[in-house]
């Protein structure tokens, strides 16, 4: 298999509600928008759902529009390869820029999907016909407006709600919620916002009676020594996200034990081939994983629900409906729940959604376009 052309979309769309987290509020998304195509005329598109600022990581959607474009790309244009995996290796001399390898690994897998004549679900293993699906929710002005929002996403059937926290907006509403919802399923996320100063530790460890399912990365990536000390002072188990960016990453951790649960972000980890093999390590040490999310698009969030059929999968993953966070999505059918459920593409080639390409366009800030010169 030969890509021919390469176009790239940075495409915009606004959130149905403003998201805080720990370092910024955000009312829309620019994404990257990757289209590939083969020599046979067959496409796949992938998503960069890399955040505008740095406040998640390093990279941001100018990063990535560069990366991808002027070095991802080119190096993966004209290149013959037979498996996602092979089309990998074009780009492994690039070091960092996970966001950016995402989306077009992500392509790459939709293509050879679509060429194959397999569900993208089946081609990374899948085996569920639906998943459970969870949602996350910023930081509100109050507790009680934080109360109101979940409300709402129970009453929708969700049967997980993750709440960003941090210093200072923590403990409080997070009882808040668990006094309205005593059963539902609830955990939290600091990304990385808190320190070993003792008023960080006692608001941790003040989270233990709220019987949360997991508190994910409380501590800076870097800081897995501070994530193990924690783990064996508090009851909740400690997930890790930002920590684990590849499989060294994992392995580390997992050797410090720092980690009792996993997040698998496509994006995080540079795409749905480093996703697999994270989730086939962590399976092997008996670690549950679930699929995070960057409030995708269609097309990135099409690939996290086909991840998230896979057997390690055991934990409701963020692949909550489109409406949830867009008024209008850029696939068609846009993805949706039914009570908490969304099923996985199995009737479809690919990631079983069609690109609403008029629409892309129409919402584009600005396009590139690459093709491929002699095969080399």
């Amino acid at each position: 298999m030969q890509i021919a052309v390469a176009e790239l979309f940075l495409a915009r769309l606004p959130l149905v509600h403003e998201f805080e987290t720990s370092s910024h509020r955000k009312s829309y998304l620019d994404h990257i928008l990757v289209r590939l195509t083969s020599t046979t005329g067959a496409v796949g598109w992938g998503e960069i759902a890399s955040p505008s600022g740095p406040f998640y990581g390093p990279e941001t959607v100018e990063s990535c529009w560069n990366v991808a474009g002027e070095h991802l790309l080119p190096m993966l244009l004209g290149v013959e390869w037979s498996h996602p995996r092979d089309a990998a290796e074009s780009w492994r001399k690039v070091r960092g820029n996970e966001f950016a390898k995402a989306g077009v690994d992500m392509a790459c897998w939709d293509l050879w999907a679509t060429e194959t004549g397999v569900p993208l679900a089946q081609a990374l293993g899948g085996t569920r016909d639906r998943v459970v699906a969870g949602v996350s929710l910023g930081i509100e002005p109050t507790p009680a407006a934080l109360v109101e929002q979940v409300a709402k996403q129970v009453e929708a059937g969700y049967p997980r709600v993750k709440l960003k926290i941090a210093p200072g907006w923590d403990v409080e509403p997070v009882r808040a919620v668990r006094r309205e919802f005593p059963d539902l399923d609830l955990h939290v996320d600091a990304n990385g916002a808190y320190t070993e100063d003792p008023d960080h530790l006692a608001a941790l460890r003040g989270l233990d009676d709220a019987n949360l399912t997991m508190i994910e990365q409380p501590f800076a990536p870097h800081n897995l020594l501070a994530h193990a000390r924690l783990r064996h002072s508090v009851q909740t188990p400690i997930c890790l996200d930002e920590s684990i960016v590849d499989l060294d990453d994992l392995r580390t951790a997992l050797a410090l034990e720092a980690i009792a649960i996993l997040n698998i972000k496509v994006s995080r980890m540079g795409g749905l081939t480093t996703a697999v093999a994270a989730h086939d390590l962590a399976r092997q040490h008996d670690v549950p994983v679930w699929c995070g999310g960057m409030h995708e698009f269609g097309v990135g969030r099409a690939a996290n629900v086909a991840l998230s059929s896979l057997p390690g999968f055991t934990l409701p993953s963020d692949v909550s409906a489109s409406e949830k966070y867009y008024a209008r999505d850029i696939v068609t059918p846009p993805i949706s729940a039914d009570h908490g459920f969304v099923d996985v593409a199995w009737k479809a080639v690919g990631g079983g959604h069609t690109v609403d390409e008029a629409f892309v366009r129409e919402i584009s800030l600005r396009t590139m376009h690459r093709s491929a010169g002699p095969s080399r």
